[in-house]
């Protein structure tokens, strides 16, 4: 029997094999919590500027009135089928040459986050509120309420209880997309993570701190919304 494939293989799996060595990670992790708490910053004022926005576009979006659905539409349009990487790029590089405002990593990361988390929730609040059945807007009607108050105190308390889950894991995404703003040279988890990597020559090591991070990060948050949203729906029974 021909066992030169075995050895070959062998040998090719030895010397894939690696020696994982988290020392340099430990030594340099207060350098790892100065980005991490970059990162958590960026996320909160994303995630709020996003959110909120959003939630306006999105009754924008189901408007009767085109002169204001139109606008909104092409907002989303434009931010939701254009990468966030593009448009943080593009904030950074390109728009102070055409509004002669200077603009720094942070401002053009958050610009880049927030617009694309805005594009996308919009649509999320927008399938929340076509979700509520006819009848809550004819009982709103009928008890003399105008739109705005029949959008404010029936709709939207519904539609938001239905759409928990979808701007929570929109939440993550941002929380996540955080580690594009390194592209502009934003001080973050991943940017710290490569220099630590450049420098001692464990790029394996500082990634998986990474990932180790944004978990530890997410899951109680994750889990979190999971109570919520039990919650949510023992009121409602």
């Amino acid at each position: 029997m021909n066992t030169d494939w075995l050895a070959a293989a062998k040998a090719r799996c030895a010397s894939m094999q690696h020696n994982w060595d988290f020392a340099t990670i430990i030594q340099n992790w207060p350098v790892l919590m100065v980005g991490l708490k970059g990162t958590v910053w960026i996320f909160l004022v994303t995630v709020v500027i996003g959110l909120s926005t959003g939630l306006i576009v999105g009754i924008c979006r189901y408007a009767k009135n085109r002169w204001i659905r139109w606008p909104a539409t092409a907002l989303v349009e434009i931010f939701r089928n254009t990468p966030v990487l593009v448009q943080i790029i593009w904030f950074y590089y390109a728009f102070p040459i055409l509004t002669g405002i200077d603009v720094n990593p942070f401002l053009a990361a958050v610009l880049g986050i927030s617009l694309n988390t805005m594009a996308f929730s919009a649509e999320i609040y927008r399938a929340g509120i076509q979700s509520i059945e006819p009848g809550q807007w004819e009982a709103g009607k009928a008890i003399g309420m105008t739109y705005s108050q029949t959008m404010r105190r029936i709709i939207l308390p519904v539609a938001l209880r239905r759409i928990l889950p979808a701007l929570t894991n929109r939440g993550i995404e941002v929380f996540k997309m955080s580690t594009l703003a390194s592209v502009v040279a934003y001080v973050e988890t991943l940017s710290k993570a490569k220099l630590i990597a450049d420098l001692n020559y464990n790029p394996i090591e500082a990634y998986t701190a990474v990932a180790i991070l944004f978990f530890v990060v997410l899951y109680p948050i994750v889990q979190l919304t999971y109570v919520l949203e039990r919650t949510l729906r023992k009121s409602d029974a």
